[in-house]
């Protein structure tokens, strides 16, 4: 036993340098959470090109799953078995990685989520799943936190969608209003792809809510705030919980996302080891800003990639070095904890960006904010 604790402090040390590593990767490639997929796919490029620089030569199997858990699950399954991958770096969305978890059980092969935050995925006390992402319960917290911060708002109205992602995220805003004095006038969940949210959005203006909470990815997160505005919605403040929110193609609709907050898990100006250096290379290679989603999938891509180094390939040395390791780069410092339920779950340092002219700043928390935070919500075009 001594000697085996041994050997894998020295591999902890020391990577497997010269050596070729097969990990897989699953992404929605295709679909409609394609244009978020795309910068988990950019980020993970990038971490190759670094891996390669540091003498780690990463064989990618990829396999696009288009967002449905089914996929991810027939993709989890070649991985592990027909390619024999060290270990799988991946889903985007909650519904594919809450499916594909337990197979890293069955299969007894490491899995690392970048950026799916359902609250349950890491709730389940599985060994061989391990997450860098934060969860729902952060990015209900961070969002409402801050707003009861900067003011005193006192209901809440919360907009999701009928998806693991939107329930989780629903779920949590509503245990944190429940524990610091936040009334739920309104708990609406929707379709995602619907073509009209008026009649939802109308019931909500006339219940005069003093924040409206949203858990959307892009397209919906576009019309709901879109509609938001013909309606004349006016909360102290529009609150979405990353995804959608936290895109370079919400952003750009400047008519309609000025000083929406996000939460988010990374900004290009935040004081994380490499990360300005890490939005910089992003912006030269593919021409627009990263969001935090391909932060999570760069930084994941290299925690597996060097740690499989490390392990030789082998898949439980791999488990026990994710386990028992460290690390800190552009996501600030990861560790895979077990705490409050949580198994394998990184303790993530949420932020909170807030959209001036198509721009997106990080103004919450304080030691992390580049400008202050402007509440309440100055009206439409302001």
């Amino acid at each position: 036993m001594a000697r085996r604790l041994a050997a894998i402090a020295l591999l902890l040390a020391v990577p497997a340098f010269g050596a070729k590593i097969k990990i897989g990767f699953i992404n929605s490639i295709t679909g409609p959470e394609a244009p978020i997929g795309e910068n988990l796919t950019n980020g993970v490029a990038l971490a190759i090109e670094d891996l390669r620089k540091q003498g780690i030569d990463v064989d990618l199997a990829r396999e696009d799953d288009t967002g449905k858990p089914e996929k991810a699950m027939a993709a989890f399954e070649k991985l592990a078995t027909r390619d024999r991958v060290a270990g799988v770096v991946g889903p985007y969305t909650s519904r594919s990685a809450a499916a594909i978890a337990r197979l890293a059980e069955r299969y007894k092969t490491p899995l690392l989520i970048p950026a799916a935050s359902k609250e349950e995925i890491t709730r389940q006390g599985l060994k061989w799943t391990f997450r860098l992402s934060a969860t729902t319960e952060d990015y209900a917290t961070i969002l409402l936190g801050m707003a009861q911060s900067l003011g005193k708002p006192r209901t809440m109205a919360i907009v999701s969608e009928n998806t693991d992602f939107g329930a989780s995220g629903a779920r949590s805003a509503k245990a944190y209003a429940a524990k610091h004095g936040l009334a739920v006038v309104a708990d609406e969940t929707y379709a995602p792809g619907s073509p009209d949210y008026r009649a939802m959005l109308a019931s909500i203006r006339a219940k005069k809510p003093d924040l409206v909470f949203m858990v959307s990815y892009v397209a919906d997160a576009i019309l709901l705030m879109r509609q938001s505005r013909e309606l004349a919605l006016t909360p102290q403040a529009f609150l979405g919980a990353g995804a959608g929110f936290a895109t370079v193609q919400f952003a750009r609709e400047q008519a309609i996302s000025g000083n929406v907050f996000s939460s988010t898990q990374w900004t290009r100006d935040v004081s994380w080891p490499g990360a300005k250096e890490f939005a910089a290379r992003y912006v030269k290679a593919f021409g627009k800003d990263p969001t935090y989603h391909a932060a999570n999938a760069y930084e994941s891509m290299m925690i597996m990639a060097r740690t499989a180094a490390q392990a030789g390939g082998n898949r439980e040395t791999l488990r026990a070095l994710l386990k028992r390791g460290k690390w800190n780069g552009i996501m600030g410092e990861v560790a895979f904890l077990d705490y409050g339920g949580y198994t394998n779950q990184n303790r993530h340092q949420m932020l909170v960006e807030q959209i001036k002219s198509g721009r997106s700043e990080t103004v919450w928390p304080p030691p992390f904010a580049v400008r202050k935070p402007v509440y309440p919500f100055p009206g439409w075009g302001r």
